[in-house]
């Protein structure tokens, strides 16, 4: 799986480079009509498309979210000539089918069909699916796209080792993240929210079977890139193995960067290196890239109007508050990062004690607010979902200027990145652990993955 990854990665690099380049605007300009064609299809068009059907789910899920926080869903379904409407449904439910990807599949097919028969094809496509054919293909379309768009924006296409081992190997957790963090990880969260976002003020689909048919071959998306790297990786859901691995995550957390330390050694150092593309990339690449990190600014300029601290008023004091609430727990992070560098090796009592208070100020400081302003646990749920987005958004601005912020402002940004890893690796690791428990997943993955003599010779 990380090496196929690795090669599709290095691929989707080459072809953003020659999207780019001088050659391909001059053949694209000199082929006739159908030359053209052929050269898009066979070279930069598939990335392209890939990137395209990516985009699109972004699309449209910003435009539900849109027009449920700003209430148009809410006015268009009380209308009851449209809510009433069978044929809205049923064209919903025709359009959930061609989502599930067969109209994809169909060429594949129709050419098994011809060369061996209708029995064989159904055969060969309902293997497929047994066989996890489309979480894996799923999972490779992240890969596509993330690296070709990257590309695109800011250039920086680099050789990838795809190795040449003895592939069937467990792969650490820690490795995976790694790989998956950015092109996969941070946008299949991202989707999460804005799904959960959107079935919680939605409202109006809780009664119909709307939801369903529009977003389930998104939640499908959203699994594939969350969890098919650990579904492919052998002995998974091995109980001893996922201990080691939060182990090994943990310490590679933990582990200071600096110069000589490889990023498989130390989060500061990957952190780095991940930033890469932004060192080199030009003024309109970074002004692209601050542009797209405000789609974060959404989530909380939405949800803190739903609160019940806004009281259903929609002045800018209410958002002005909002901010004073992230600047506090911003102030918070940055109090135990320099707490952490002055007292966090010599002094580890005081550091300890330092954080219960300040933990202990921070949460008795919340609690008063719940209490005053009448909150509830909804409200808590949805203010994380609010404010969440805005750190990140915050954290890609912060990368995106790196020329222009002093070496304190710097390590502020660095703190809140390694805040965020250890929320995302928690909740990426905790499904993995549960399933951990049960010894029979391991056992049923096995047989999965290999014919039964392998999987028996696995196991001894």
């Amino acid at each position: 799986m990380n090496q196929i990854s690795h090669f599709e990665a290095k691929v989707a690099n080459g072809n953003g480079e020659q999207t780019l380049s001088r050659d391909v605007y001059r053949l694209g300009h000199r082929f006739d009509f159908y030359r053209m064609l052929s050269f898009y299809f066979t070279t930069v068009g598939f990335y392209f498309s890939s990137m395209i059907t990516v985009l699109t789910v972004y699309v449209f899920l910003y435009g539900r979210l849109y027009m449920v926080l700003s209430g148009l869903e809410k006015a268009i379904f009380d209308d009851p000539s449209i809510y009433q409407s069978k044929s809205l449904e049923a064209a919903l439910a025709t359009q959930s089918v061609f989502q599930l990807g067969l109209l994809l599949m169909l060429p594949a097919v129709m050419e098994i069909v011809l060369e061996r028969g209708l029995r064989i094809a159904l055969g060969y496509f309902v293997i497929m699916q047994l066989q996890l054919a489309s979480v894996f293909f799923t999972f490779q379309l992240g890969t596509k796209a993330h690296y070709y768009g990257r590309t695109i924006l800011h250039g920086g296409a680099k050789y990838r080792d795809t190795g040449c081992g003895f592939v069937v190997s467990h792969a650490k957790f820690a490795d995976n993240y790694r790989l998956y963090s950015r092109s996969h990880f941070v946008k299949g969260l991202e989707l999460v929210m804005l799904l959960v976002i959107y079935e919680v003020y939605g409202k109006q689909y809780r009664s119909s079977s709307l939801y369903l048919f529009v977003t389930f071959s998104m939640w499908f998306l959203v699994a594939s890139w969350l969890f098919a790297p650990f579904v492919f990786n052998p002995s998974g859901f091995e109980w001893q193995k996922t201990v080691n691995d939060w182990t090994d995550w943990n310490s590679w957390m933990g582990n200071r960067g600096g110069i000589g330390i490889q990023p498989d050694r130390s989060w500061e150092s990957w952190w780095d290196e991940e930033q890469e593309h932004l060192k080199n990339t030009d003024i309109r690449g970074r002004v692209l890239e601050i542009i797209l990190a405000f789609r974060f600014l959404i989530y909380q300029y939405g949800i803190v109007y739903h609160l019940n601290i806004a009281h259903h008023s929609k002045g800018l004091l209410v958002y002005g508050l909002s901010w004073l609430v992230m600047a506090t727990v911003l102030l918070v992070i940055k109090m135990v990062s320099m707490g952490r560098r002055r007292f966090g090796r010599d002094f580890q009592l005081i550091f300890r004690i330092f954080k219960g208070l300040l933990f202990l100020t921070f949460i008795s400081c919340m609690t008063v607010l719940f209490v005053r302003c009448g909150l509830n646990i909804s409200d808590l749920l949805a203010g994380l979902l609010a404010f969440m987005p805005t750190g990140w958004a915050l954290l890609l601005v912060g990368q995106a200027c790196r020329p222009l912020l002093n070496d304190g402002l710097w390590d502020s940004i660095k703190e809140l990145g390694s805040a965020y890893e250890y929320v995302m690796g928690i909740i990426i690791f905790m499904p993995i652990v549960m399933l951990s428990w049960f010894p029979f997943i391991s056992e049923f993955q096995t047989r999965l993955l290999f014919n039964q003599a392998f999987s028996r010779g696995l196991q001894i």
